[in-house]
């Protein structure tokens, strides 16, 4: 069992930056492939960005609207994933979701995912 804590959101201005946490239970968090979705009002939720277990290489994987934009990156020893997210843009607002799955490599469907966060709403102003 994985429980997953996101933090990090909040309103900001459009072409600024926010950086999401997301911090992990359990021992075995450097076995899972982890994930960042959003949910916009109205709207399917919509994989971000992810990246593969470390021994599956630590690939990193990006929806191309985020794409020079958004980086993902995970810390193994504090059991920890993040979205640094620059130059954000109004169409970014979304409840920001972190997600764990077994398998080794980066699912694109939130179909693949064994472990959900709360989420934590991420606002951007025009």
């Amino acid at each position: 069992q994985v429980q997953l804590v996101e933090s990090g959101g909040g309103l900001v201005q459009a072409g600024g930056s926010l950086r999401l946490s997301c911090a992990a239970s359990g021992r075995t968090f450097s076995s899972y492939a982890m994930a960042w979705f959003r949910q916009a009002p109205g709207k399917e939720r919509e994989f971000v960005a992810g990246i593969n277990r470390n021994w599956s290489g630590g690939v990193t994987t990006y929806a191309d609207s985020v794409k020079g934009r958004f980086t993902i990156s995970r810390d193994n020893a504090k059991n920890t994933v993040y979205l640094q997210m620059n130059s954000l843009k109004p169409e970014d607002t979304a409840v920001y979701y972190c997600a764990a799955t077994r398998l080794a490599s980066v699912q694109v469907g939130a179909a693949g995912y064994d472990y959900w966060g709360q989420g934590t709403q991420v606002t951007v102003s025009s």
